[in-house]
């Protein structure tokens, strides 16, 4: 089998690209787009640092992007303003990918309900499964495996991956990426204890996902008790995330890889929660709260704050608790060295104290304590002065 390599020149490359400027030769061959540490021979790359170039040069590439212009560097340089989406750019010429659906269809496989709704313009996979009373909006592209359960609704331009699961009664709004796995709307984990069983709780709320977020792989997202589970606008879930029932998430969050977040808790907009913490149920984030990895949340925590550890505190003393945990060696050395002169001191003083009792003391010892005060006047009185010869 033989796989086509796509050539294409940097003059094609960067066609259509305002405020860039080419220097050396545009007409020079590229055979794909990769960055810095992938970079191969024939390729474009991207230099976000000078200090980069000989790098660059050194794995072959033919081309780089760059910010400015790098007199060391003999092969062609794409100067741009803003590297990153000129190099996104080229990186999409070389693997193009279709943010809309191709074409508007629904394929012969999918089971509709016959009261759902699907809008103009969106595609509809194999195997799709879409529930009664459910819609669906413009522009859409519902991929293989797909479960849209009774009444719920989603709206325009929305993108969802591979088996996903939405619940019945859940709300997707516009522009939502759901990737491959994730359930949105599942029962949330609420019992109570009658007669020594575990019964479920009420799950008659639902999921609210606003316009904008992109939800990661595998992702689980639990409907209200009640009402609403909501997911502000603009928020970004990683993959393998763990949103409880009642959770209120606010505007433009990002929350990385392995977040678990217990049920009712809420956070204001732009809070980062970082890989792998946890947050305990009804606790309350305020506005710009950064949570470092693996940090364990026990309590609300005001915003405009990094928090760090578990229990989570805030960054100014979790940095005083690791510098006392890094001396932890040296105090436990000094510690075992106290106690040893410490011990030494008490056998001294229990070596002198036995002495004392086997050593009592001598008969003229106990004469010269019994001799009374009058005794020493008397023979003050006796004593004759002494007087210096005249020279």
């Amino acid at each position: 089998m033989t796989i086509e390599i796509i050539r294409q020149t940097v003059g094609d490359l960067v066609r259509g690209l305002d405020q860039v400027v080419v220097v050396g030769d545009p007409g020079v061959y590229c055979v794909d787009a990769l960055p810095l540490r992938d970079s191969c021979q024939g390729c474009v790359t991207l230099i976000d640092a000078p200090a980069r170039a000989q790098s660059a040069i050194r794995s072959g590439a033919v081309a780089i992007v760059t910010s400015e212009s790098i007199d060391s560097v003999a092969c062609t340089q794409i100067v741009a303003k803003d590297v990153h989406a000129v190099f996104t750019h080229i990186v999409g010429r070389f693997r193009p990918r279709d943010d809309a659906p191709a074409f508007s269809s629904i394929h012969s496989s999918a089971q509709i309900d016959p009261t759902a709704t699907i809008g103009s313009g969106t595609r509809v996979d194999a195997g799709v499964v879409v529930g009664a009373g459910a819609v669906i909006g413009n522009n859409c592209h519902v991929m293989p495996g797909v479960v849209v359960m009774d009444h719920a609704t989603i709206g325009n331009d929305c993108r969802l991956f591979p088996n996903v699961v939405i619940y019945e009664h859940s709300k997707i709004d516009n522009y939502v990426n759901i990737h491959a796995g994730a359930v949105i709307g599942a029962h949330g984990f609420g019992y109570r204890q009658i007669e020594g069983r575990h019964v479920l709780t009420a799950q008659l709320g639902y999921v609210h996902v606003e316009s904008h977020v992109d939800v990661g792989a595998n992702v689980t997202i639990d409907r209200g008790t009640y009402g609403v589970t909501r997911i502000g606008e603009g928020t970004k879930i990683d993959n393998l995330v763990m949103i409880g029932h009642n959770c209120h998430i606010g505007r433009h969050n990002l929350l990385c890889s392995q977040v678990g977040i217990a049920g009712s808790c809420q956070t204001g907009d732009y809070v980062v929660l970082a890989g792998q913490v946890g947050l305990a149920d009804h606790v309350t984030l305020g506005d710009h709260a950064i949570i470092g990895a693996q940090a364990g949340v026990m309590e609300n925590l005001a915003g405009d704050q990094v928090y760090l550890g578990s229990p989570a505190t805030s960054q100014r003393d979790q940095m005083q608790i690791m510098a006392v945990q890094r001396r932890l060696p040296e105090i436990r050395r000094e510690v075992k060295t106290l106690r040893r002169e410490l011990d030494a001191m008490r056998t001294a003083q229990a070596e002198e104290a036995k002495q004392l009792q086997s050593d009592p003391p001598s008969d003229a010892d106990e004469n010269r304590q019994a001799t009374s005060p009058a005794d020493h006047a008397e023979d003050h009185q006796r004593c004759i002065p002494f007087r210096r010869p005249a020279a």
